[in-house]
């Protein structure tokens, strides 16, 4: 009779010096990739690491920039625009000095855009002013919209909703002949309804939200119409709340896109008291390139405030992949 565990199939004790080999070649496979991982994980941390410092020079170096002196700001960059007496360029044949810490401390520049140059300040509240609105209705108008599309189908609905994706692969440079001679035959020429209107009614919001509102589980709006709720109440308290991360990365991505808008206003607004900063900053001479460096830092602070303000949330909404968080 033979013992129970014996034969073919027992197996082997741990001293056993096969079984040993054998868990020292396990350990030493698991070990390899290991490393493996670590060396192609510090090797995408390295290019991640060049390309953050590739993005943020231009950005570093324009802060700091702006906290020189113009004499300092002169004798480093005065080369790059060097012209000629009729007023052509110089060739340069000498190395552009970039430095990043400035030798003495300057708030000349600012004291001269904030307080004794009204123009930029102007322009500033221009772009503001040009923005918010079509932020602020964009999202209302593309929420009602994304709705609609993502409550009812049909075949109407289908041919509108594909319009709005002809439209938005479209570039504004395209559409922007179109919108001139709207612009002209309402009478809303050199006013700020000629860049209101189009702004708010882009097409790109609704597609995004649209997209976004699909991934909403149906038995949800079916359990709130069991109890009753209607249309407006599901959209107020059911698909907009579900929204919140897309609606903020959709106001986000709206007011960076018209923040730094420049076609628009030059075509739409003839009248320069009406035009933003960032058309402004484009015809800054070269007799002024210290006022340009803070013209541009105060330029950049809304932009970088609403990122790192929505961070969050834009992460959250292009990230989501649908259902319910519990």
């Amino acid at each position: 009779m033979k013992k129970k565990g014996s034969g073919k199939h027992n197996i082997l004790p741990e001293a056993h010096p096969a079984r040993q080999r054998m868990n020292s070649g396990v350990s030493g496979r698991n070990t390899f990739r290991k490393g493996m991982h670590i060396i192609w994980l510090s090797i995408a941390f390295l290019f991640a690491a060049c390309f953050a410092i590739l993005f943020l020079t231009p950005i570093v170096l324009t802060i700091t920039n702006s906290f020189m002196s113009s004499t300092e700001i002169s004798a480093n960059y005065g080369v790059i625009f060097s012209t000629t007496e009729s007023g052509g360029k110089v060739f340069i044949s000498e190395q552009v000095n970039l430095k990043f810490i400035p030798d003495m401390v300057s708030f000349e520049q600012y004291a001269t855009v904030l307080l004794k140059s009204p123009d930029y300040l102007l322009k500033f509240w221009n772009s503001v002013i040009l923005v918010v609105p079509i932020v602020v209705f964009q999202i209302v108008v593309a929420a009602l919209a994304a709705y609609g599309f993502y409550r009812y189908d049909g075949r109407l609905r289908q041919i509108i909703f594909f319009s709005y994706i002809i439209l938005m692969l479209m570039p504004y440079q395209v559409t922007l002949v179109p919108n001139y001679l709207v612009s002209d035959w309402l009478n809303i020429l050199d006013t700020r309804w000629a860049i209101w209107l189009p702004g708010i009614f882009s097409p790109f919001s609704v597609y995004l939200l649209t997209k976004y509102m699909k991934r909403i589980p149906v038995g949800i709006i079916e359990a709130a119409k069991i109890d009753g709720a209607g249309e407006f109440q599901i959209f107020c308290q059911i698909a907009l709340p579900l929204c919140k991360s897309a609606v903020c990365s959709v106001a986000i991505l709206v007011f960076i896109d018209y923040w730094n808008m420049v076609e628009q206003p030059i075509i739409l607004l003839s009248d320069e008291t009406l035009q933003p900063l960032s058309v402004y900053l484009s015809k800054i001479n070269s007799g002024e390139l210290g006022l340009a460096f803070a013209v541009a830092t105060i330029y950049m602070i809304p932009c970088l405030f609403v990122f790192l303000y929505g961070e969050d949330y834009l992460v959250e909404g292009i990230t989501y992949q649908g259902g319910i968080k519990g």
